[in-house]
């Protein structure tokens, strides 16, 4: 009898990946496409089709599908997402101020309704006026709604009833805040529901995309996606909660570096398009960051595995300074689309227009530099101010040099806003670029490349010296650069975890004596205690000479590029939910939490209720989230203070965690 086949895919900003495993055999077959933006199906079928191919095995025979991405956390590093409304109950303007709350906001619109509750659950009055006169003027500006009440952790009521306000009035996805969080904490739970509204439609279309090529292939297999913490989590269920998705990809990596290696102890580092991701193994197991997530500068409360993101990879902007009398090179963090990939599409084109740059008498000012429309759909141009639409609407389906679309300082700004609404992409110079330049990549379009960094060799530093003398002189200090940037970034992140964070390996003197190992009357070294981890398609180039910086031992899997894929197949449903026991009264204690809030007469009665209503919470919301059969664990913690000599519980908080493999399709 053939054995079941999981398909695991992963969905990052440059390719997308997918990955056959036999639950006998192990991998059978990978496969990589490029990722499509306007249509991301066609990269889901390009990489999926090519496996498959590649395995010469049937669509039906796939019992399990299952999607890893990096798709919200490269939204949230890049500042892209949908323009959300955030509907604060029971809080005012000074609460913006905690969490990093007012950042996150930025121009959204903002709406303050009296009501909420206090610790116990209790009410105060909810006024939904100043909703009723404020909705209609703001349906037509945003693309979602973000709702977060006074303590909804505890009554999550006026959120119910805002949320089926603004549904009744618009078809706009609301989030509110109690489906995300059962955590205190109020404008960091607002910040983690105004994050999750604005990645709605980003994960929506991911979904869609993959739901529509499985119908299309006939795969009816239950498809799951990962979590952040590195758990699987139905599709339908993350459609709702994508906030839960940040860190998925590098979530799934850790995940699959540990089936790959089988190392218990290491530190992964995992290079993207975007970001590089770096976490550490412990025990066998993804530490988890125990405050809550941490992507693009904001602290949310979602789980997660505990992990720096920094805004490096391949396709990393390269950012060229000459106002000193050396160049001075930097990478990222944002991402643009490398010359060499764009003229997949648009060869003739590119390459017409960075060979006129070439010839022309005096260099401009953006040569190298162009735009172009990302194609995503146009709902997505809703919420554009004039300023935006009207150069919008100048931007075509085809690179457009910015010499010829900036006339003006101040349409730079506008055109940062199109490229962090994911409408427009700037296609420049990038590592991957110097890569191919050198001939260390070769996939894509090598003359574009060439063009773009002999353009950019023209620029000149403060003593009137071409910043390289060559391509092949750029390409090699960029890639330099990366293996830099990228030991910077992976000390950071071991020295943060060691409680070291004062440590600055980009601005220490003693760091850089370290990494340079100058020579000197003293020399100062470092190490790390475990092996390096490298991930990604482009580990083997940039991970041997960056662990020997760091004085580790480099570990690259044969499937290191397609690690992400991997973890996604190999990884458990896990659903938790938290039951809180307070006492408002001598005697009478009062449940929250998976239902309605209960008044229960003495403590023994209240904590065996909260147990009972937990493990069946658990194991209803594993179900839910595509579990099959599952374990319960339990764990319990209580507060109780001791006035005149008696006990008294003041908290308690009794969590149930339902852990199982997901549901299969059955042949």
């Amino acid at each position: 009898m053939a054995s079941a086949l999981f398909l695991g895919i992963d969905t990052g900003g440059t390719y997308t990946d997918a990955v056959l495993l036999d639950e006998r055999y192990g991998i059978v077959a990978k496969a990589k496409s490029l990722t499509t933006r306007r249509d991301l199906a066609q990269g889901i079928a390009g990489a999926v089709d090519a496996v498959l191919a590649k395995a010469s095995v049937e669509a039906a025979q796939i019992r399990l599908v299952s999607l890893s991405t990096t798709l919200a956390t490269n939204a949230l590093v890049e500042g892209q997402g949908g323009r959300a409304a955030l509907i604060m109950i029971g809080f005012g303007p000074p609460d913006l101020s905690r969490g990093g709350l007012a950042e996150a906001l930025g121009n959204d619109p903002v709406l303050f309704l009296p009501g909420g509750h206090d610790v116990h659950g209790n009410e105060m009055p909810l006024d939904m006026d100043a909703l009723e006169e404020a909705l209609p003027a703001i349906v037509g500006s945003v693309s979602s709604f973000a709702v977060a009440g006074y303590f909804a952790t505890r009554n999550p009521a006026h959120e119910v009833r805002v949320r089926e306000r603004v549904r009744a009035l618009s078809s706009l996805p609301v989030t509110c805040s109690h489906e995300l969080s059962s955590k205190l904490g109020g404008p960091r739970r607002a910040l983690t529901t105004l994050l999750n509204a604005r990645l709605v439609s980003i994960l929506d279309r991911l979904v869609g995309a993959c739901e529509r090529f499985l119908a299309s292939r006939a795969i009816a297999a239950p498809l799951m996606v990962v979590r952040g913490d590195g758990a699987l989590i139905a599709a339908s269920e993350a459609r709702l909660r994508p906030i839960e998705t940040i860190l998925s990809g590098p979530a799934a990596s850790l995940v699959g570096a540990r089936f790959l290696t089988g190392l218990d102890a290491a530190v992964v580092s995992d290079i993207g398009g975007t970001t590089t991701d770096v976490a550490v193994l412990e025990d066998g197991r993804p530490k988890l960051a125990e405050e809550g997530a941490v992507v693009g500068g904001y602290r949310t409360m979602v789980e997660a595995v505990a992990l720096r993101t920094y805004g490096l990879g391949g396709d990393s902007e390269v950012h060229i300074d000459e106002r000193g009398l050396v160049a001075r090179l930097t990478l990222g963090p944002r991402r643009v689309l490398p010359l060499s990939l764009a003229a997949v599409a648009h060869e003739n084109d590119l390459l017409s227009l960075l060979d006129k740059q070439l010839r022309a008498s005096h260099a401009g000012r953006h040569d190298g530099r162009f735009a172009i429309r990302t194609g995503i759909p146009q709902a997505a141009e809703q919420g554009l101010q004039p300023q935006e639409r009207a150069l919008f609407a100048r931007i075509p389906d085809t690179p457009i040099p910015l010499n010829d679309l900036l006339s003006m300082n101040s349409q730079k700004v506008v055109l940062d806003r199109l490229v962090a609404s994911a409408l427009v992409h700037i296609i420049a110079i990038t590592p991957s670029d110097a890569l191919h330049v050198l001939g260390r990549q070769g996939q894509w379009c090598e003359p574009a490349a060439r063009l773009g960094l002999e353009l950019a060799c023209r620029r000149k530093d403060g003593a009137g010296r071409q910043i390289a003398a060559s391509p092949e002189a750029l390409a090699a200090v960029i890639v330099d650069r990366v293996t830099r940037q990228s030991a910077e970034a992976v000390l950071a992140a071991c020295l943060a975890e060691d409680g070291v964070e004062e440590i600055d390996p980009a601005t220490s003197p003693a760091v850089d004596r370290a990494l340079r190992r100058t020579v000197g009357i003293s020399r100062l070294s470092l190490s790390l205690d475990r092996p390096l981890v490298g991930l990604g398609a482009s580990a083997p180039v940039y991970y041997p000479a960056i662990a020997d910086m760091l004085g580790a031992q480099a570990v690259i899997p044969a499937d290191a590029d397609v690690a992400n894929a991997v973890g996604a197949v190999v990884g458990q449903v896990r659903a938790s939910v938290t039951i809180v026991v307070t006492s408002p009264e001598e005697g009478h204690f009062l449940l929250a939490g998976a239902g309605e809030t209960l008044v229960i007469a003495g403590e023994d009665q209240a904590l065996q209720a909260a147990r009972q209503r937990a493990r069946a919470a658990a194991a209803a919301k594993a179900k839910l989230e595509g579990a099959d059969d599952v374990l319960i664990a339990l764990s319990e913690e209580a507060d109780a203070a001791d006035i005149e000599g008696t006990r008294r519980l003041v908290e308690a908080r009794i969590t149930a965690t339902a852990a199982g493999r997901p549901r299969i399709a059955r042949s």
